[in-house]
């Protein structure tokens, strides 16, 4: 969950919105319509919009509802060398001190060792590992997620939303999610409901919305 990683899916949609293509492995069917690229040696680079994205969660409560949240601090890097997708490279960090769950009492059991013990892991990282083309305007982006120092790879299941011109800025949207354990990252508070359920489950889904902007070159 430190977000700003997860700005990876964004700039996948927005290059193939502008006829950028993958080089690695695809469908058959999506391998027919692509083209290889030869990179140019010219990376260009990509900045989250905060204003109109968020990295948010949510993860069950009792088992009977959902409680809802967002990281508000991020960091994002992404370069990409000319159209060739298979170059595109993304780190993320997100301070897990950041977490927002409009509880104050909730948010700071969240930051303790109970959970994500923020003040000996501050951040959480996401590296991008590959990209891969699904169907249309769906995409899958491989990385590896670490949170307390435990790394696993995880897939985000990503959909370009499109791509818009403001002023002189170039812009594009997409949602992303995947779904994580948190007891394999050592987030391992738990507590049993007197039906035998857990207070909070064990299940996190990530939620990505963000709205990418094209740095100046």
């Amino acid at each position: 969950m430190k977000a700003k990683t997860l700005l990876l899916p964004a700039f996948v949609f927005l290059f193939v919105l502008a006829g950028f293509t993958f080089t690695g492995s695809q469908p058959d069917d999506a391998r027919s319509e692509q083209t290889l690229q030869t990179p140019s040696g010219d990376p260009s680079s990509w900045s989250v919009d905060p204003v109109h994205s968020k990295i948010g969660f949510k993860v069950k409560h009792l088992g009977i509802s959902n409680v809802r949240g967002e990281f508000k601090d991020y960091d994002v890097s992404i370069s990409l060398d000319g159209t060739d997708l298979s170059t595109l490279k993304t780190t993320a960090t997100i301070k897990t001190g950041s977490i927002f769950t409009d509880n104050q009492r909730r948010d700071g059991h969240l930051r303790s060792p109970d959970f994500f013990s923020a003040d000996d892991f501050p951040n959480m990282t996401f590296t991008s590992k590959s990209v891969r083309n699904v169907n249309g305007s769906e995409f899958e982006i491989v990385g590896d997620l670490t949170i307390r120092d435990v790394t696993k790879e995880v897939v985000l299941e990503a959909e370009f939303l499109g791509a818009a011109t403001m002023g002189d800025s170039e812009r594009a949207g997409f949602e992303a999610t995947t779904t994580i354990n948190r007891l394999d990252y050592g987030l391992a508070w738990n507590k049993m409901t007197e039906a035998g359920g857990f207070v909070v489950g064990h299940d996190v889904q990530i939620i990505l919305e963000l709205e990418v902007i094209k740095d100046a070159s």
